[in-house]
Formats: structure tokens, sequence, C-alpha cells
């Protein structure tokens, strides 16, 4: 008899980690290996947030905070929401966790009753139907390909809701795609959601500060102040900040929600750890500058990738409007044959194959919910896309068939 929770069979461990440790492990073991598969900006975190928290421990700001965070995090937070977004919270309406992805974990966990549904566009980030399935909750995907820019619609939001539907969860600018909606088109979404008040949105605004061309944030709550009451919106300093290890994720919320997910956090990890909260602080306060200039690197990158992918036989990659990833189709691959006589038969068929050859991690897009398409993180030196790019190029110009 297993000890393991049945809870166990309904979730797998996250594709996008595991890549990212199989190439760690292909490095240790000599292979000259890119990695493309890690979510994390290349750029370190700014020396004003280190001195910060270097500040912190000196200053013996080591001990337990609140659950939720500190005064002056919230604070901040609060000043952040009103600054970029147009949105007014006050910090009972705050919470602050370890990681976006733990707060995204307490809000379902404290909202979702066996059955509830909540609406995931894909392709969408690998933990969503995931965490959603440990709430007890039930995933509906909605396919958003390539034609229509990876953006969900309104008449298929529309569409997919039903009275057990209890969220939609939007990202934007999304990972894996790197789509980003416009105000119109936001403004379409949220017209639906308006005609259905027992639906809650849940908007994953992580890359937010990563958009291109010219291209204005929104976020739901902000473009349609009649969701203000049911709209969580969730943030947090890993990407923008390059903080990923830091581990800080906030949200602002009804009180109501905001309390709950508190109650969540108190029973499982308490508070995240003071120090990342004074870095955070700093953060969000200090200069805001190098975000435009480390923006501007990555639009150069991906205009770099997207140029070189669609020079590789069989693949066919748009042009994202932020965030740090691209997600080309490789369906032009798919019957091929390697040259070591292995059939493409699916997209991890062919990232399995490219990393095999030419020691090429990325991500196969059945991951993410929708194929055959790939996920390339280019949130790394543009030498490093420049090579793996060619090798990308070799192996699809190898295929056969």
């Amino acid at each position: 008899m297993s000890i393991l929770a049945s809870r166990l069979s309904r979730i797998k461990p996250s594709p996008t980690l595991a890549v990212t440790q199989k190439a760690r492990e292909l490095k240790a073991a000599g292979r000259d290996v890119i990695g493309l598969g890690a979510g994390e900006p290349d750029f370190d975190t700014p020396d004003s947030i280190k001195e910060a928290a270097i500040g912190a421990i000196r200053a013996g700001d080591t001990k337990y905070t609140n659950v939720d965070g500190t005064p002056a995090l919230k604070k901040a937070i609060c000043a952040k929401f009103r600054r970029e977004n147009g949105l007014t919270y006050t910090p009972e309406q705050i919470t602050v966790g370890t990681g976006g992805k733990q707060v995204l974990y307490n809000a379902l966990m404290a909202t979702l009753n066996p059955g509830d549904e909540v609406i995931i566009p894909a392709p969408y980030w690998v933990s969503y139907p995931d965490m959603v399935e440990l709430a007890e909750g039930t995933p509906v995907s909605i396919a958003c390909p390539a034609e229509q820019g990876f953006k969900l619609r309104a008449a298929d939001l529309e569409a997919a809701i039903t009275p057990k539907t209890k969220w939609l969860i939007l990202n934007s600018p999304s990972n894996p795609s790197g789509a980003a909606y416009t105000f119109e088109e936001m403004k379409a979404i949220t017209d639906v959601l308006v005609r259905h008040p027992h639906v809650w949105v849940m908007s994953d605004d992580m890359y937010e500060h990563l958009l291109y061309d010219g291209l204005s944030f929104c976020t739901p709550a902000q473009v349609e102040p009649a969701l203000y009451d049911r709209t969580l919106t969730v943030n947090g300093v890993s990407k923008a900040y390059a903080m990923t290890g830091w581990r800080i994720g906030y949200a602002g919320g009804p009180k109501e929600l905001i309390k709950a997910i508190g109650v969540i956090q108190s029973q499982s990890t308490s508070n995240p750890a003071s120090i990342s909260q004074a870095a955070a602080v700093e953060a969000l306060n200090g200069p805001q500058d190098f975000i435009a200039e480390r923006a501007e690197v990555f639009r150069q990158r991906r205009d770099l990738v997207v140029s070189m992918l669609n020079q590789a036989t069989g693949i066919s990659c748009p042009k994202p409007e932020g965030a740090f990833y691209v997600y080309p189709s490789c369906a032009g691959t798919i019957g091929k044959t390697t040259p070591d006589g292995k059939v493409i038969g699916t997209d991890e068929d062919f990232v399995t194959a490219l990393l095999e050859a030419e020691g090429v991690a990325v991500v196969q897009g059945s991951a993410f919910g929708l194929a055959p398409h790939f996920r390339i993180s280019y949130a790394t030196s543009t030498e490093e896309l420049e090579e793996a790019c060619r090798r990308i190029q070799r192996f699809c110009a190898g295929l056969r068939g």
C-alpha cells in the first residue's frame, strides 16, 4: 500500500524546471549544453537592492514578520499599484507570498470547492492547471492558437463560462507565448466578465514591465473598474528586478479574499523571508530606470531569435509583444526523421532529439497546453542565443523526409 496521497496522481512535476535540471546535469557531465528552458533574467539584481538586503541583515531585521508581509512592503506595493496601474488598495488589501506562485496557489486553495471550474487560456504557464487540480477544482482550457495571436477571444470566453466557473486566469504578457493584450483586447474580455458576476479574475501581471514596440500595459481591474471587487491582481519582483531567487510575489484584492489567503499562508510557510522583503521595498521604491534599459536588451534579443528561428527549416516563429519567450511552431518537422533514424512524431520528440543532437534545451509546447510548439527563453546572453539558434537551424536542416 502506497503512502502517497491520491491527489498526487492528478499533477506532474514542472516541465520547465525538469528541462532546466536536465540541462544542468548534462553540463555537469561535460556536455556542451545551452539551456533555454528557465524563465529567469540573466541580469543581476541591482546593487541598490542588494545593499538594502545587507542593511536589513546588519540592522537585525532577521526575525519573523507579519504572515503576509511587512507594513513597509505593503505600503510600497500600494504605492506601486497606484503609481503604475491606477489601482488604489489599502494595506489590508495586499498579500505578500514566497513568490507569485505561492500567491496564486493560496488564492486557489482559499476559494475552490470540488467541481469549481477555472478557465485557463492555452498556451498557459505550466503550473496553472496543476494548482487548480491540487485545490480540487477543474481546469477548463481554451485553445488560443497562433493565428489569433495566442490571445483569448471574447466569444470563446463567453462560450466557456458555466454556472460552475469560479475564476478566469489571465496572464499578460504571457508565459509561454509572450502575447500581450492591448487595451481594446482587454476591454473585450472584461465586457464579458461584467455580464457574469459570479466569475472572478486572477490577473498574473508578472511580466508587466517587459513590453515592446510601444505597447502599453493594462490590467483587468484598471481597464474595467466594475471588476475591482472580484479581481486578484498578482505581481512580483522576480522578472523586472531580476530577483527570481529572492522569492517575493504579491497581490492586491478584496479584503475578504486577502484575509483568506493569509489564513492559508499562516498554516503553510508563514512569512516570506524578512531579508527578501526589505530588498523588495527598495526594488519598488528605488530607482526604476534600469528596467526600461534591460527591456530594450530583451527586445533586441527577441528580434534576433525570431529572425534566426524563421530561417530554420520547418519552424515558424511569431514575434511576441512581451515577456522574454518565443513560442515557435515545429509543425513543419513532424513526421521527419533524424540522421540516427528517430521519427519526430510530437513536439516532445522534437525537443528531446534537439537536446540529444545539438545540446540545446527547450521546453515542449504540450507542457503549456498547445502543441506542436516549443518555448525558448531568450533571457540569456546574445552570444549563447546566436549559437543556440545556429544549432537549431543545423538540426532542422539535417532532418529527412
